[in-house]
């Protein structure tokens, strides 16, 4: 007999989505901050039972601009800031991939760099979910795409880079992906779940 999997997660890309993209590559542990309607939306995920985990491009790594360390220091400073709202995050994933960057060994195309999906096998691996019942929420076309690829439902946030995302898609841009939701913010899309998928 075949145990039907009912686990479920939510992706969710970091900046633009749960914390404003303000500062570009930020490695100052003192300068990241959540939106402030981010902690209400992560508790009515965990409430509804969702896995939650965090999926973001740190291309600056091989760019260059900051290391392995002041990343996990801006990690650390953001755990604790969704810990403050009563929230713990199952996996933090990252990559510090970026084909033409300069630092080795990350100056190469990788498929942990989304849309590639390395954090969503690894994910799956240590997790063991439903795809089928799981979502990506971003700002960004690669945030839709990483999703489509995976076999996740797709939410694209107007907050970040979303509205100019969303301007290629009401301009039918050929290269636009189109998301199976819009949603005005982190927390309109957590509404959004707790409605059709509570």
């Amino acid at each position: 007999m075949t145990v039907r999997n009912t686990k479920r997660a939510i992706f969710l890309d970091r900046d633009g989505t749960i914390s404003p993209d303000e500062f570009g590559y930020i490695k100052d542990p003192s300068l990241y901050h959540l939106y402030p309607e981010a902690g209400e939306a992560l508790r009515i995920m965990r409430d509804l039972g969702y896995l939650l985990f965090i999926v973001t491009n740190q291309s600056g790594i091989a760019r260059g601009y900051f290391g392995l360390e002041e990343l996990e220091k801006v990690h650390d400073r953001m755990r604790e800031l969704v810990a403050a709202e009563g929230v713990i995050l199952d996996a933090v994933y990252f990559s510090p991939y970026f084909a033409t960057g300069i630092v080795e060994p990350y100056n190469v195309h990788h498929e942990d760099r989304k849309p590639g999906i390395g954090m969503y096998k690894r994910a799956l691996r240590e997790f063991h979910f439903d795809p089928a019942q799981s979502f990506m929420i971003g700002d960004r076309a690669t945030d839709v795409q990483f999703a489509q690829n995976a076999g996740l439902r797709s939410i694209l946030l107007l907050s970040g880079n979303g509205n100019k995302e969303m301007q290629a898609i009401l301009h039918s841009d050929p290269e636009a992906v189109c998301p199976d939701y819009i949603c005005e913010s982190i927390l309109t899309a957590a509404q959004m779940i707790k409605r059709f998928y509570p």
